[in-house]
């Protein structure tokens, strides 16, 4: 059974997609069967991974609204181990028009039923906001991974981000936990980001991944391309960090890098 990570964040510029882009695709590298699920109506993580949100016929939204079978709109990366659900802009009016649905909360955990054991590894990039589909992400997930970046306010919001996932585990997922804390955008020349990196470590401790992910302009330039970095620079700084994360990941989950 492949493990159900929601990549979530109330805000935005956090690098939410990008780790959900970078960290799927570091598992493929790692010979993990890895599935990305577009949940963002932004559909940013499609566009990154070389498919063009305006030509895709069925998305994430039919599956959860229309009841479309989620095996027939999985996408091909340019990885061989990457495979994407994609997203559409359509997306936005899925949380109006699920409001009378019986348990909507739990839409995206039955359409990822049918599918969950095929994979390694589920990534989902969360739309930057608290709604609906945000929380079906997190009521389908297994754990969630909170991106933090090393920037002033690096801590607002993130209380509320975990009243919700408390809320979440007490109402709807008992078995949701927090994957990690990961410090994005870190830039060694600043002082602020060392504060904030010490700041975080602080408050949270053991729950904050070893890996820092820096700020880097490959990791920015590569979904122009419509390929993650690890595609586009692969002895860069942005993918080698992706790939630590990855690696901490398989280890805290006691798996073995099937490479080895």
């Amino acid at each position: 059974m492949g493990k159900i990570i929601a990549i979530a964040s109330q805000k935005g510029g956090v690098g939410k997609t990008t780790t959900a882009m970078n960290l799927a695709a570091s598992l493929a590298v790692l010979e993990f069967k890895t599935l990305i699920i577009d949940a963002d109506p932004q559909a940013n993580t499609t566009s990154g991974l070389g498919h063009n949100p305006k030509s895709i016929e069925a998305s994430i939204y039919e599956c959860m609204v229309d009841g479309v079978d989620i095996q027939s709109i999985i996408l091909p990366t340019n990885l061989e181990h990457l495979s994407l659900v994609p997203s559409h802009i359509d997306l936005v009016g899925a949380e109006v028009e699920m409001i009378n649905i019986d348990n909507r909360e739990e839409k995206m955990k039955e359409v990822i039923s049918s599918v969950k054991d095929q994979y390694d590894f589920i990534i989902i990039d969360c739309s930057p906001s608290l709604g609906l589909i945000t929380i079906n992400a997190l009521t389908a997930a297994n754990s969630v991974i909170i991106p933090v970046q090393c920037e002033y306010f690096a801590l607002e919001g993130l209380g509320k981000l975990l009243n919700t996932i408390k809320i979440i585990q007490t109402r709807l997922n008992p078995d949701l936990g927090i994957e990690g804390i990961l410090l994005t955008m870190y830039d060694v020349r600043l002082r602020l980001s060392n504060q904030v990196v010490e700041e975080v470590r602080t408050h949270f401790k053991n729950m904050v991944f070893e890996t820092i992910i820096p700020r880097n302009i490959r990791l920015s330039e590569s979904p122009s391309f419509g390929l993650p970095v690890v595609s586009f620079d692969a002895d860069g700084k942005g993918t080698i960090a992706y790939l630590n994360l990855a690696g901490e990941i398989v280890q805290r989950n006691g798996l073995q890098n099937s490479k080895n």
